[in-house]
């Protein structure tokens, strides 16, 4: 997969890099870990400038980030409601949790947002309880656009300055990567257990 991107990258410059972070945002068929490192080497051998790679990265994952932000929009927590008075185990959530979560949102929404998008695996799932919860849409950019652009700009510099063991990138990020999934499933299965019912 990596040749395929270094090839993908080394034919269509930012365009490429611009591309793959939107897939990687909207359907992650490869990670960023790889994208980002990969156009970093190229940065560091010439063809690319450091600034237009980080540029071009920040604004393809913005752009799958604003696709996600407007579908749960558009979707709305509300619609949510039977399936959450249903399901509410399997969705870990009660209606009253959903009322204080989006009460918590709203005082702590903007730093939520930041801090999402510069964590391996939550990072894609940022964008879905802005929309559902309505974050005004210039403070979700805002937000998002700082910590993608933190986190492209980590992993576009590592590559740069590892020139092409970029892969060193993502058997450090791995690791961490697959820690955040484990918590956040162990987290899963104990809200389940320990899930309450609206009375």
């Amino acid at each position: 997969m990596g040749d395929w991107v270094i090839r993908m990258i080394e034919q269509s410059g930012y365009l490429a890099v611009g591309f793959l972070m939107f897939l990687e945002t909207v359907f992650p068929p490869i990670p960023s870990e790889v994208i980002m490192p990969v156009a970093g080497v190229a940065a560091a051998k010439g063809s690319m400038s450091l600034g237009g790679v980080i540029a071009s990265g920040t604004a393809g994952a913005m752009l799958g980030n604003i696709v996600w932000y407007l579908a749960a929009r558009a979707l709305g927590i509300i619609r949510l409601k039977p399936l959450i008075d249903r399901y509410g185990r399997w969705v870990t959530m009660n209606w009253e949790e959903v009322e204080r979560a989006e009460r918590w949102f709203k005082a702590n929404g903007t730093f939520f947002v930041f801090l999402g998008r510069m964590l391996p695996t939550v990072r894609s799932l940022v964008s879905v309880p802005a929309g559902l919860l309505k974050m005004r849409f210039k403070t979700f950019c805002i937000a998002s656009t700082i910590g993608t652009a933190g986190w492209t700009a980590a992993l576009a510099f590592a590559g740069y300055e590892l020139r092409g063991q970029f892969t060193e990138v993502d058997e450090w990020l791995g690791p961490v990567s697959n820690a955040i999934l484990v918590v956040l499933l162990v987290g899963y299965v104990w809200r389940v257990i320990r899930f309450q019912p609206d009375e």
